[in-house]
């Protein structure tokens, strides 16, 4: 095989792979046989796919140059084209050549992706705070900006879906947001190591027991978005989903005043127990 007829077959099977990818993935979830990120639904997640799209290509350049330079090395050095084989053991320039290129490389990746990592850090800005709290094996949520009224969302069973809900993915309670609103996620956790995450979002976030972490996002578009538990956290890990829905300013508007007559006050259940104790184990305290 020649080597204008290797680069062609090697462009060739590469091209077809990319054909396999969906140019947008369905909105807030994976589609079958998905190869690609979910369409992006926040910033962070925009540069997410931006940057990994940029460095998809640059790998690509860096493996082609490689195995090109290895099909040249094979075919021109090969024996029966050297008989009497050369010597050389060093080459100054190829050896600065071969240390300073790769640095600059690394450099260049880098620079966006620090960028990136301060970026989806904290909000700078935020205009609302939602805190995810991660039990076994279900997420509990506060809206402490909006009378600090708190419920759980548990996974619905199969024999609960309604038509429309993915399996797996849909929660009984539904996280509500508004769009185009810059929102600081707190994220902990009561007994095990869980992690926040939703692939549209470009979020995951550990939830830590004793202690909180901080990320953001904001949605740019209406719709119902998914995601999972994303770290080990025991049996049911595989079904302790994330189900969020962002909505205008107006509709969220309109939940939070429903939310705040439907769902209990953080903290309530606690100083429920604290009334129920008998007065001398209360003082004690």
């Amino acid at each position: 095989m020649t080597l204008r007829r290797f680069a062609a077959v090697f462009a060739a099977v590469f091209a077809s792979l990319l054909s396999l990818a969906p140019a947008q993935a369905a909105q807030g979830m994976a589609e079958p046989w998905q190869m690609g990120f979910q369409a992006p639904a926040t910033p962070v997640m925009e540069i997410i796919v931006s940057f990994h799209d940029w460095l998809t290509w640059l790998i690509f350049a860096i493996a082609l140059f490689v195995t090109l330079l290895m099909a040249y090395v094979m075919f021109r050095f090969r024996a029966s084209a050297n008989p009497t084989p050369s010597k050389t053991t060093h080459n100054s320039l190829v050896e600065v050549l071969w240390t300073v290129i790769p640095i600059i490389i690394l450099v260049v990746v880098a620079v966006p992706s620090f960028k990136l990592l301060y970026f989806q850090d904290r909000a700078a800005n935020a205009e609302m705070t939602i805190k995810a709290i991660g039990h076994q094996w279900y997420w509990a949520y506060e809206y402490p900006d909006h009378g600090d009224f708190t419920f759980d969302a548990i996974m619905l069973e199969e024999d609960e879906l309604e038509e429309g809900q993915p399996r797996l993915l849909a929660t009984d309670e539904t996280v509500v947001v508004p769009v185009d609103t810059e929102i600081r996620l707190l994220v902990t956790a009561e007994d095990v190591i869980h992690a926040w995450a939703i692939p549209a979002f470009g979020v995951k976030m550990d939830g830590v027991p004793g202690r909180i972490n901080e990320t953001w996002f904001k949605v740019t578009e209406p719709g119902m978005y998914y995601g999972q538990c994303s770290e080990l956290c025991g049996s049911r890990h595989g079904f302790m989903p994330i189900q969020v829905k962002a909505v205008s300013k107006e509709e969220f508007a309109a939940w939070v005043k429903m939310a705040q007559e439907e769902y209990a006050r953080a903290g309530s259940d606690l100083e429920l127990a604290d009334a129920t104790l008998p007065a001398t184990q209360g003082s004690a305290r």
